[in-house]
């Protein structure tokens, strides 16, 4: 069902946030609009080319990584100065940029392009710590949707393996999570019961990590 969006509350930008651009676009739209705003939710991906290491298309990982590495690059960049003090960033990582997992050998460059998050954000962390913006990644494990089924339907077809099984066999909690376990993680870390915490890493994985 679709629902009428209140354009008080919602504002769309569209934007290619691998782009300096477009990033500034919005986040300028975003500030015109609202005036200074207290949290930066970094929540763009793609799931990658899935292909063998030796064969993998150059231009694919590069790609990978402009639309996760750059682009919470340029939003840690070019936010803050839109920001009030004691604001939130959040970038979205992954498991994937903490282990490698079953499948990571046919995924490189989300893989890599999800450890060069994990820099992106303690970098800039350390970066805003004088204003009290805290910079931190929230890792999610295997999610209960239709972009992570997508990734494990194509690295089953990969390997011969089914992949989804695999996965729910490893994470200690036996499953995957539900989108509403991350958006409380998400709400967490925007709310002032996170207030002391940055530059940390927030593993949403059922164990999986462990």
């Amino acid at each position: 069902m679709l629902c009428a969006l209140d354009p008080e509350r919602v504002a769309i930008c569209r934007a290619d946030v691998s782009e300096a651009a477009d990033v500034a676009r919005y986040i300028t739209m975003a500030s015109e609009k609202w005036g200074a705003f207290d949290v930066l939710f970094s929540n763009a991906g793609n799931p990658g080319l899935i292909a063998p290491l030796a064969s993998y298309d150059d231009e694919a990982f590069d790609r990978t990584l402009r639309i996760h590495a750059r682009a919470a690059y340029l939003a840690c960049k070019m936010a803050p100065p839109k920001m009030r003090d004691a604001g939130s960033i959040i970038v979205t990582s992954s498991m994937a940029g903490v282990r490698g997992g079953s499948g990571c050998e046919n995924n490189i460059a989300y893989t890599v392009a999800k450890h060069a998050q994990t820099g992106v954000v303690r970098a800039a962390a350390r970066a805003w710590a004088h204003r009290g913006i805290r910079v931190n990644s929230l890792n999610p494990g295997p999610i209960d949707n239709p972009f992570q089924l997508e990734i494990e339907q194509r690295l089953s077809e990969a390997t011969g393996k089914d992949i989804t099984r695999t996965i729910d066999d490893d994470i200690p909690l036996g499953r995957h999570a539900q989108p509403e376990e991350v958006a409380k993680v998400a709400l967490f870390l925007t709310s002032e019961l996170s207030g002391f915490l940055t530059g940390h890493i927030y593993a949403v994985d059922g164990g999986l990590a462990s």
